[in-house]
């Protein structure tokens, strides 16, 4: 009789986790980068709770180095990265949403979810208290603050600009040709490190800087 030889272990996998070679050919990642980028989600995933998913306040730590505290800016980005809409983002999740991020991800991609990020009652619109709130949020983050008429300079001025119907709201259209005047509104939805995820191995950060917003309003 032969002997029986067992199969090699598999090496354990978070839940929710899909091989790279199917995620590289849905998003703008190669088969290595999402290998690296498993490695970091690992590395978020198990920095609180241990069980392999991100939850929010994990999600708020890697972005803010803290995990303490509603941030109205990161716990958007973090619905808009839950995708299942179950209360924490699995790896299939976390690499298609960060493609978004990816420098060579198609512009239309990013210019949509910018506007799913202000659009925050999920209505199709931005209106503008929506924008305010987004406003405040991202001074909040970068621990920056101005005046109440500054904030609403700059609605007034993005509404003056995008709302071209009149209506005080604006739609996704509005808003496309408003991204094509204004490119710099998008700065913050590329990251050049996720073209070098492979060799240079960063933390999850993502930087709001006020200069960026204030672009929006020229």
């Amino acid at each position: 009789m032969g002997c029986v030889l067992s199969s090699p272990r598999r090496s354990r996998r978070t839940p929710g986790y899909e091989e790279p070679t199917v995620l590289a050919s849905q998003t703008s990642f190669t088969v290595n980068e999402v290998e690296a980028l498993y490695e970091l989600y690992k590395k978020l995933s198990y920095s609180i709770f241990k069980d392999g998913l991100i939850h929010k306040e994990e999600f708020r730590l890697a972005l803010f180095r803290t995990s303490k505290g509603a941030n109205l800016f990161a716990d958007r980005v973090f619905d808009l990265f839950d995708l299942k809409r179950n209360g924490v983002i699995e790896f299939g999740e976390f690499v298609r949403s960060l493609s978004i991020f990816h420098p060579r991800a198609p512009e239309s991609d990013k210019t949509a979810f910018a506007f799913k990020l202000y659009d925050l009652r999920g209505t199709g619109y931005i209106e503008k208290e929506e924008l305010r709130e987004m406003v405040v949020a991202l001074l909040d983050e970068s621990d920056l603050c101005l005046s109440d008429s500054a904030v609403e300079e700059i609605v007034d001025n993005t509404f003056s600009q995008a709302d071209s119907n009149g209506d005080d709201r604006i739609d996704p259209k509005e808003w496309e040709e408003f991204v094509k005047k204004n490119p710099a509104s998008l700065r913050n939805m590329s990251l050049p490190y996720l073209q070098d995820i492979t060799t240079a191995f960063p933390s999850f950060v993502m930087h709001s800087e006020v200069d960026d917003y204030s672009g929006i309003s020229k």
